[in-house]
């Protein structure tokens, strides 16, 4: 632990948590993000920090440390989500119609911002570099590779995140190695039958029928094709079929999501779901076109990395501050990262009942305990100076 760190977030925690609040009150969703984008690099600059802007938004910088040494890349989150805030009693409520900061991210860009200030303060002892990415558009999963198409992760030998979270006790830290988020996939897949009249079924091929077979037994894939170690979630969220009451389906439209910990369920998933609706088609005479997009992949934390951030925290803020959070099938574009570089996504918690603060995450009264953001303002700045300090890993 780096006690010079740990002075300097304590100092600026007032700042930090005005930031966070200003961000708040100017929501902007994805790929929107040009003013926050702006209010980001004005105080890099007043660190003299070097940076770049990246495309449409979001900005990459860099605090290289006085010796050579390996790179690491600490990723905040910074775009808002289209949910109408209902905090109507915060000083710092949205005042953006129908945009609210509803998972975080306002806290992970000020707590990374906090992070650089600390790490500025400790440049000598750096060996290295430290890349900081002030991420758009995670929320709708386009984010991360926007950014590793620009760049990002070249030459970076670890990666490291944290969110975040209304679920875990406030100022607990959670990083287990291991799955931690899911891979989140989109399925649409579109039949095609025969219209005709209702009174008249032998002269039709029903697409209602195709995408009701379809529906019933998708299930059976993962509940008799998959190991039953390995957790898999399949969902069909939407169903079109059908214009009429009198009138035989011609076409139905089905939209749904996978979500899965590892690229081989994901593989015999996506596998599977074609050859269950090129088979229903055919067996009733119709046709279907099968989308699988692959939305997220998984966030698995890399085990010296996880052990790491524990090691960390415990001598940061203390043993008893670690918890071990079970994986959530919800999904984090955090993982594209971890598929270019080895490296860790923790968990910090933000639920506290007597602020209101438990609140889930995308839901109109979701707010944070602010009291957690020098515990992941630190977190961050230790992590990487730990990491860097190593000789081997």
């Amino acid at each position: 632990m780096n006690f010079s760190i740990k002075n300097k977030i304590s100092t600026i925690e007032k700042e930090m948590i005005a930031f966070r609040r200003d961000l708040h009150k100017h929501p902007e969703i994805a790929f929107e993000e040009i003013e926050t984008t702006n209010r980001i690099a004005a105080e890099l600059n007043k660190l003299a920090i070097p940076y770049k802007r990246m495309q449409p938004t979001g900005i990459q910088a860099e605090i290289k440390g006085e010796r050579p040494g390996k790179t690491i890349l600490l990723r905040a989150d910074m775009d808002a989500l289209p949910v109408t805030e209902l905090n109507k009693e915060l000083s710092y409520q949205s005042m953006i119609a129908g945009k609210m900061h509803a998972c975080g991210h306002d806290a992970h860009t000020a707590m990374l911002l906090s992070a650089a200030a600390a790490l500025l303060e400790v440049k000598e002892s750096i060996q290295g570099t430290v890349r900081l990415l002030f991420q758009p558009a995670e929320e709708i999963a386009e984010g991360a590779r926007k950014m590793i198409e620009q760049g990002v992760t070249m030459d970076v030998d670890n990666v490291f995140g944290i969110h975040i979270w209304s679920e875990l006790e406030s100022g607990k830290v959670s990083c287990p190695p291991g799955p931690s988020f899911a891979a989140a996939d989109m399925l649409t897949v579109r039949f095609k039958g025969k219209g005709g009249h209702a009174a008249m079924p032998h002269q039709t091929v029903d697409a209602a029928i195709m995408a009701s077979q379809f529906v019933s037994t998708l299930q059976t894939i993962v509940s008799r094709e998959i190991d039953p170690l390995h957790p898999a979630v399949v969902t069909i969220g939407k169903m079109e079929v059908g214009s009429r009451f009198n009138v035989i389906a011609e076409n139905a439209l089905l939209e749904g999501t996978i979500r899965t910990f590892d690229n081989k369920t994901r593989n015999k998933i996506e596998e599977s779901i074609n050859n269950y609706a090129i088979h229903l088609a055919k067996l009733y005479g119709g046709t279907v076109e099968v989308e699988y997009d692959r939305k997220t992949e998984p966030v698995v934390n890399e085990s010296k990395s996880a052990q790491l951030v524990q090691a960390v925290a415990a001598k940061a803020f203390g043993k008893d501050v670690l918890r071990a959070e079970p994986p959530t099938m919800g999904a984090e574009d955090f993982g594209y990262y971890m598929a270019e570089a080895t490296g860790a996504f923790a968990l910090v918690g933000a639920g506290n009942a007597e602020k209101d603060t438990l609140w889930a995450h995308h839901h109109g009264r979701f707010n944070v305990d602010e009291d957690a953001l020098i515990i992941g303002a630190e977190l961050y700045a230790q992590y990487a100076l730990a990491y860097l300090s190593q000789s081997e890993f």
